[in-house]
C-alpha cells in the first residue's frame, strides 16, 4: 500500500504525521518512507539512520552544433517553454526554461541538436539505527526549478517488495504535490483549524478529487481554532481519521527533532490504528 501525506498548507505538520506513522508501523509491517519535498526534504533530519547509497539525477539538456545547424527554426517551433530562440546567426538556448523532452532533437533534420545532460538533484538511500524502516528522499540542486523529475526518481528508488511506502509529499496544490500523489492507493490530508488551514484544505481536496484518490483528513493542533474545519469535513463527507492536539509537550519533541511516538507510546497505537482506518477505507474503494 502507497499513502502519500499531503496538504495546501506549509507547516501543518505534513512530515510529523508521515514520520510517525511510519516509526508506528515498522514494527509490525515492513516499511518505507520517500520524503518527495525534494526543495526542503526533512525527514532524515527527523529519523536517525544510516546513509546507504547515494546517486545523482540528470535530465536531457541540448548542445547545439552550429557546424550542422541552418537555422532551419524546427527547434524554436517545437519548444512549447520557449527555452530555444532564434536570433541572427545563432540559437539562444534559456537552460531554466527547458523541460528536458528531448523534443528539440527529435525534430531536427540535420542532427545539430546533440545530447548533453544536467544534473538536477541527487536520491539519497538509508535505514533507520534499528534496521526496520528504510527511507529514501531527495535534495534539488541549488537554483534549479525542476522538481517534478527529481521527484518521480525518488517515487522509483522507493522498493516495490514493502508492506507500506509512505510518501511525505510537498505543500501546495502545484506540479510537485501532483507528482508526490499520483498513483497512490491514499491521501492523508493534513490540516489545522485555522482559516488559512481550511483555505488550504478546500484547495488540495479539489485536486485530490479530479484525480480520482481516496483521501482522508488529519487535523493537526486541533484545539487551536475554531470548528470550521469540521464542518466542512462533515458536509463534505470526508473522513477525519486522526487528531493531533495543539500541545507544547508535541511541540517541543518537534523543535528538537524528536518523533512524539518515541516518547508518548499511546501515540504509538494511535497512529497504527490511524493506518487500520486509511486500510479500511482503501479496501472499501
Amino acid at each position: 500500500m502507497i499513502i502519500a501525506v499531503a496538504g495546501g498548507k506549509g507547516g501543518c505538520g505534513k512530515t510529523t504525521v508521515a514520520v510517525n506513522m511510519a516509526l508506528s508501523l515498522a514494527s509490525k509491517k515492513s516499511v518505507q518512507i520517500a520524503d518527495c519535498d525534494v526543495e526542503e526534504p526533512n525527514v532524515h533530519l527527523l529519523i536517525k539512520h544510516k546513509l546507504l547509497w547515494e546517486k545523482p539525477v540528470s535530465l536531457f539538456s541540448p548542445q547545439f552544433n552550429m557546424d550542422k545547424c541552418t537555422l532551419c527554426g524546427n527547434c524554436v517551433k517545437f519548444c512549447q517553454y520557449h527555452a530555444i530562440v532564434k536570433v541572427p546567426n545563432k540559437i539562444l538556448f534559456f537552460q531554466e526554461l527547458c523541460h528536458g523532452c528531448e523534443g528539440c532533437a527529435f525534430v531536427c533534420p540535420h542532427e545539430a541538436v546533440e545530447r548533453g545532460e544536467k544534473i538536477i538533484g541527487v536520491v539519497r538511500g538509508g535505514v533507520s539505527e534499528n534496521g526496520i524502516l528504510k527511507l529514501v528522499y531527495g535534495l534539488l540542486s541549488i537554483g534549479e526549478p525542476r522538481a517534478p523529475p527529481l521527484i518521480e526518481a525518488v517515487r522509483k528508488s522507493c522498493n516495490s517488495d514493502t508492506d507500506v511506502t509512505i510518501i511525505d509529499a510537498p505543500p501546495g496544490t502545484s506540479c510537485p504535490v501532483i507528482a508526490s500523489i499520483k498513483g497512490v492507493d491514499h491521501v492523508v490530508l493534513v490540516t489545522e483549524p485555522t482559516p488559512m488551514g481550511l483555505h488550504d484544505l478546500k484547495l488540495i481536496v479539489n485536486v485530490v478529487r479530479k484525480m480520482g484518490l481516496s483521501f482522508s483528513v488529519v487535523v493537526n493542533k486541533a484545539g487551536l481554532g475554531d470548528d470550521k474545519v469540521y464542518s466542512f469535513c462533515k458536509n463534505e463527507n470526508i473522513p477525519i481519521v486522526l487528531e493531533v492536539p495543539y500541545e507544547r509537550r508535541i511541540s517541543e519533541l518537534y523543535s528538537r527533532g524528536i518523533p512524539l511516538v518515541e516518547v508518548m507510546s499511546t501515540w504509538r497505537e494511535k497512529f497504527v490504528e490511524c493506518f487500520e482506518l486509511i486500510s479500511e477505507a482503501v479496501k472499501g474503494g
